[in-house]
């Protein structure tokens, strides 16, 4: 039998999206941690009224390198090439309530800006090749920080050098038993249903938009957020759509 180009081209089409689905059945999704902190705590605090607050951290500098991007409230990338990931704590996954406040505050204290790294002695990578740090910010624990503020929960993974319950946690759970493969997928906690939300947002980008914004029908429904009001959504770090203006 003779495969033409039309027939080439179809198989792999199908073959790409079989590989998507792959993929996406196989990502990490997270312990389900969220919390309810809105961005506004922080917007009119500058880094150094943050910084302002914690003692100097005992963790050593072992590199330095500018922070070229936030991924969200546990990872980032250095313009080393590095993508390091905030050892002995666990932030709100993209999708999740708190993922937004999370992911600004961290953007607040590291992004375009030089930040030191304390590589964990014990295990320097974690199963996605990241490299396991504290992350330092003009001599403070970055990790430590978003415990005590609330913004992430403990997830102490031995061996490590380093024990995150001497951080303290201001009251968030604790996990000790994390583990990808036996995680169940999280859903979005939003502060309405999806069928009398009068705002969609979109956990991605932080906008939000009206349910007929032609922004809305290409979300990806994982990370559709939904609100009753425009002032949840503010609160929640997410900003108005320039389309459809909410």
């Amino acid at each position: 039998m003779t495969i033409n180009r039309k027939h080439l081209f179809s198989l792999l089409i199908i073959l790409v999206i079989a590989l998507g689905t792959v993929s996406i059945a196989s990502a990490y999704v997270g312990t389900g941690f969220s919390h309810d902190i809105p961005a506004s705590k922080y917007q009119d605090l500058s880094a150094s009224d943050i910084l302002g607050k914690y003692n100097k951290t005992d963790c050593h500098v072992e590199e330095v390198g500018v922070c070229t991007k936030v991924v969200d409230g546990d990872t980032i990338y250095l313009d080393n090439g590095k993508k390091i990931r905030f050892v002995g704590v666990n932030t709100p996954e993209r999708g999740v309530e708190g993922y937004i406040t999370s992911k600004n505050f961290v953007q607040k204290l590291c992004l375009n800006k030089k930040v030191g790294i304390d590589i964990d002695d014990s295990k320097g990578f974690d199963r996605y090749g990241r490299t396991l740090a504290v992350v330092i910010v003009d001599g403070k624990n970055v990790n430590e920080m978003l415990l005590k503020e609330g913004l992430a929960e403990i997830m102490y993974m031995p061996p490590s050098e380093f024990n995150p319950f001497e951080w303290g946690t201001n009251g968030t759970h604790v996990d000790t038993t994390h583990s990808s493969s036996s995680s169940s997928p999280t859903s979005t906690k939003s502060t309405s249903s999806s069928g009398s939300a009068k705002y969609i947002g979109n956990a991605n980008s932080g906008k939000f938009h009206t349910p007929n914004c032609r922004g809305v029908s290409r979300m990806a429904e994982y990370n559709k957020v939904f609100f009753s009001n425009r002032n949840d959504a503010i609160n929640q770090g997410y900003t108005s759509c320039r389309m459809c203006n909410p």
